[in-house]
């Protein structure tokens, strides 16, 4: 059930994207080319949440394709030479390759922007302006950002990063949109989100992990990009810290806990639990 649930909410967030990608040109291209790929998690939760709390997929699309807008903007941006200077990205070449390094930049500036666009939308409701504000604050300065200006100031650390500190990080730069996407259909609903971030906290740290183990574990050619980058660069990590086993019975035991705050859904919330532990079963 969650694949194909996964299949049609992504296919519907992109086929939302793609069209309010207006004009042609290299910009266009870009953004599409962006936008074409990746699993689509974060769109599915938004669905996903939204249909669990009696939202229709025809006003929760456009927050899923918002998130799946700033997401790929964020992984445009990552990808950049002054970042981590990526040259694969979901096994294609990255937009500053395939392009150029201002291409990419504006490709990631316009992505960002033009999902806050789609949150005005109509259909959308009354939950536009605390759609618009959360995820203001989940993408920028106190979340996903943050969490990417610390992970540039490890890499230069003198001491690297306790246990405690990555898992500060990851809330930022992996967990922030994980946690808006599970509760964006709580807020459309005027709903209590409290049980959507209790999962998508525990999901989000498990997801982290998951990476960090198919850097070790992965093939590049089935991640999409490379792998092993971590510990070339002596970076601290959950498993350089846990140890591999250690690394994966933690992420097992979030996924758990990722399930078990589901319970006030009952049964209607089972996809749900399956996109938990998909999230540590993935190959990519």
């Amino acid at each position: 059930m969650f694949q194909q649930r996964l299949t049609e909410t992504s296919g519907l967030a992109r086929a939302c994207l793609h069209d309010a990608i207006r004009n042609d040109g290299v910009l266009a291209e870009a953004m599409r080319y962006a936008t074409a790929g990746g699993k689509g998690l974060r769109g599915f939760l938004v669905m996903e949440s939204a249909r669990l709390h009696g939202v229709s997929d025809q006003r929760s699309v456009r927050p899923a394709a918002a998130i799946e807008a700033v997401h790929a903007y964020s992984l445009v941006h990552d990808d950049l030479p002054c970042m981590d200077d990526d040259d694969l990205r979901r096994g294609l070449p990255t937009v500053h390759r395939k392009w150029d390094e201002a291409t990419a930049v504006l490709v990631g500036d316009a992505l960002q922007t033009l999902a806050f666009e789609l949150l005005t939308h109509d259909a959308v409701g009354d939950a536009r302006v605390e759609l618009i504000a959360t995820l203001a604050r989940a993408a920028g300065q106190a979340g996903m950002v943050h969490g990417q200006a610390l992970d540039i100031a490890a890499e230069t650390a003198p001491i690297p990063l306790n246990i405690d500190e990555i898992i500060a990080l990851q809330a930022g730069k992996t967990g922030a949109l994980i946690r808006w996407s599970a509760e964006a259909g709580a807020l459309m609903a005027s709903a209590d989100p409290a049980p959507m971030r209790d999962y998508a906290t525990a999901m989000g740290l498990a997801f982290q992990i998951a990476d960090d183990i198919l850097d070790v574990e992965g093939n590049a050619q089935t991640v999409g990009k490379a792998v092993g980058k971590d510990a070339d660069a002596g970076k601290a990590t959950f498993v350089s810290l846990l140890g591999l086993n250690a690394a994966k019975t933690r992420a097992a035991e979030l996924v758990e806990q990722a399930c078990d705050a589901l319970a006030p859904y009952g049964q209607d919330a089972e996809t749900l639990r399956e996109a938990a532990r998909f999230v540590i079963q993935r190959d990519r």
